[in-house]
């Protein structure tokens, strides 16, 4: 069963949830800067009305071989105008490839 929010975009679906910390003990963190990340998986970020920034929740991620792990992000809060763009900086600053990485297409906001 789907769980569903009123104002959520990109809702997930239950098969392809894998929280790193319902698999036990053998969860790990990564940062985006690692080689071993293949991609982000999931970008939460929530927000209340009014509210200008985007809180990060979590983000999940994909190693290249297979392995799901939490990512540690450089931000923990982003603007809700530019939030992309914010995004974007971020990476450059890091070399990384944010839309390479799928960031863009993992993002699911909440408010």
């Amino acid at each position: 069963m789907t769980q569903t929010y009123p104002n959520e975009t990109n809702p997930i679906e239950e098969s392809r949830h894998h929280s790193p910390w319902l698999r036990g003990t053998d969860a790990i963190t990564v940062g985006w800067t690692d080689r071993d990340l293949s991609r982000i998986t999931r970008l939460r970020l929530l927000t209340e009305p009014g509210f200008p920034l985007y809180d990060v929740s979590y983000c999940w991620g994909v190693l290249h071989s297979g392995r799901k792990v939490e990512v540690r992000l450089p931000f923990d809060q982003l603007p809700r105008k530019n939030m992309r763009g914010a995004i974007i900086e971020a990476a450059k600053q890091d070399r990384v490839y944010a839309s390479g990485l799928g960031v863009f297409d993992a993002l699911s906001i909440l408010w």
